[in-house]
């Protein structure tokens, strides 16, 4: 049984102001501050997965030549764009005060957000503006190492572990609101309205982007008007980093440097990115996917993806509820453990199998020219003739069975409960393995590793899933967790609290 922090009995969503028992008089600015970092993480969320069930579609839709493995790229370079960008945002708020970097990027964020929404107006190439939009909006998200350096310099010991499972449940949230926003507007239709003096189609594509613009203008506001810098030391009492000489901050890292186990830093950040690559492989191919396997049209499938994400969601901040009582039972590396075993059901029951192939395209296209060489009709593009199914260019679709609607569903399920369980233990057992060290650089560590997997997740599942089907692709996508599984059982030792490792307390 472990020894109980008193912060472990906070609620997940509650911040206990006077829990350091301290009574300083900046301690409620403290605390509006930090809840600003936590919207600012909630819309990083919501900018990424707004227009996630969309960009298929609207790819299709703006360039005809885009094919499934470009979607895989469209998708990376939003992860590749925060990748760049978190040490260079970590690094400036190091020298400068944090409203700089976070105002500069939540604008970069929104204005590519308005290139995204103008991305057919080119006469060509119109996928790779796509492709830079998205990446520009992924540069802006790169604010996400400041909000967390933020958040562990602003919390003490105590508090930290609670504002890292928040943070933690209002990325959840974004991942809830944004697909059901696209979802919602999703009924605006592919014409939509056209805004003439600005030509602006304004559609169930552009009209997310558009909201996320719109959301980057309040957080900016909330940034200028609310934000104050705070920073406390271990046990919540106020000081000022910000007039530390060069001397005195090496003092401090030479102190805490050699206390910390570097071999769980490294593990940590390993399972993170596995963590991440799992959950993107899952959002880039959802769309693609059921499009194939279930016949759906871009519009059924943005809004049905759409729907199904949030119900993920939904049940994501329930599990980050159970995951907080079991933790305080069994402890965070064995729930670690067990959402990672969750994760592995989930992909493998998305094996195909049985006698059930997909509807094949090509059928649709020879049905359509015969249907219009007879009546002597033209068969438009946008008609409601849209052709369904599985490519016939992607020839595994001929000899692979189709993914019934119920595997996907509990895939989804089973996927929707292991991932914020092992998400939420990311970060606790990472804040808990840094101890009192200014987290600062180790949480941008932990930024590119989650960004660097959103990276190359989309890209490999995009190409595995293009060329060899689903059959190989969630294959070695079980493959990976179970190394994820053999590695986390393999260091499971050295994964304790800095506070146990020196003996300070009682695991």
């Amino acid at each position: 049984m472990s020894q109980l922090d008193p912060d472990d009995t906070t609620p997940l969503l509650r911040d206990d102001e006077s829990s350091d028992g301290s009574v300083e008089e900046d301690s409620s600015s403290r605390w509006r501050s930090i809840r600003v970092m936590y919207f600012t993480m909630f819309l990083s969320s919501v900018g990424f997965t707004i227009v996630i069930t969309s960009l298929w579609p609207y790819l299709q839709k703006i360039d005809s030549s885009a094919d499934a493995s470009f979607l895989g790229w469209v998708v990376a370079a939003y992860s590749l764009g925060q990748m760049v960008a978190s040490p260079i945002f970590g690094w400036w708020s190091n020298h400068r005060p944090r409203r700089e970097p976070l105002v500069c990027s939540i604008f970069i964020n929104l204005s590519a957000n308005i290139y995204y929404a103008y991305v057919y107006l080119p006469k060509t190439n119109n996928k790779f503006h796509m492709l830079m939009s998205r990446a520009f909006v992924g540069f802006g998200a790169g604010n996400v190492a400041v909000v967390r350096s933020y958040v562990a310099g602003a919390t003490s010991l105590k508090e930290r572990t609670n504002a890292m499972a928040n943070m933690s449940a209002c990325q959840a949230l974004g991942f809830i609101l944004g697909p059901a926003l696209q979802a919602g507007l999703s009924f605006i239709g592919e014409q939509g309205v056209t805004v003439e003096f600005i030509h602006l189609r304004l559609n169930m594509y552009t009209s997310p982007a558009l909201l996320a613009a719109a959301l980057g203008i309040i957080n900016i506001m909330l940034v200028l008007w609310v934000l104050k810098e705070h920073r406390v030391d271990d046990h919540g009492r106020c000081v000022q980093a910000i007039n530390y000489t060069s001397e005195d901050r090496a003092e401090i890292s030479e102190e805490t440097e050699e206390t910390i186990d570097q071999v769980a830093v490294v593990t940590s950040n390993v399972l993170f990115f596995v963590v991440m690559f799992i959950f993107a492989v899952f959002e880039t191919i959802a769309t693609p996917l059921t499009m194939d396997m279930f016949a759906w049209t871009r519009k059924e499938a943005v809004l049905y993806n759409g729907i199904i994400i949030c119900c993920i969601g939904c049940e994501s901040i329930l599990v980050f509820l159970v995951v907080k009582m079991a933790s305080q039972r069994v402890g965070d590396r064995p729930v670690f453990l067990a959402g990672l075993a969750i994760i592995f059901a989930g992909f493998f029951i998305l094996l195909p199998w049985g006698n059930h192939f997909p509807k094949i395209q090509w059928a649709d296209v020879k049905n359509n020219s015969l249907i219009s060489m007879m009546s002597g009709a033209t068969i438009a593009p946008n008609s409601s003739l849209e052709p369904t199914g599985c490519p016939y260019e992607q020839t595994w679709c001929q000899y692979t069975p189709a993914i019934h609607l119920a595997q996907y569903i509990s895939s989804d399920f089973l996927i929707g409960v292991g991932y914020p369980a092992c998400n939420v233990m990311s970060y606790t057992l990472y804040s808990k393995i840094l101890g009192p060290k200014p987290q600062g650089v180790y949480m941008g560590w932990l930024t590119a590793s989650g960004s660097g997997a959103r990276t190359l997740a989309p890209i490999f599942v995009s190409h595995v899933y293009t060329i060899l089907g689903p059959r190989w692709a969630f294959s070695l996508i079980c493959a990976l967790v179970v190394g994820a599984i053999v590695l986390l059982g393999s260091v499971y030792h050295r994964l304790i609290a800095f506070s146990v490792r020196h003996g300070r307390t009682v695991e």
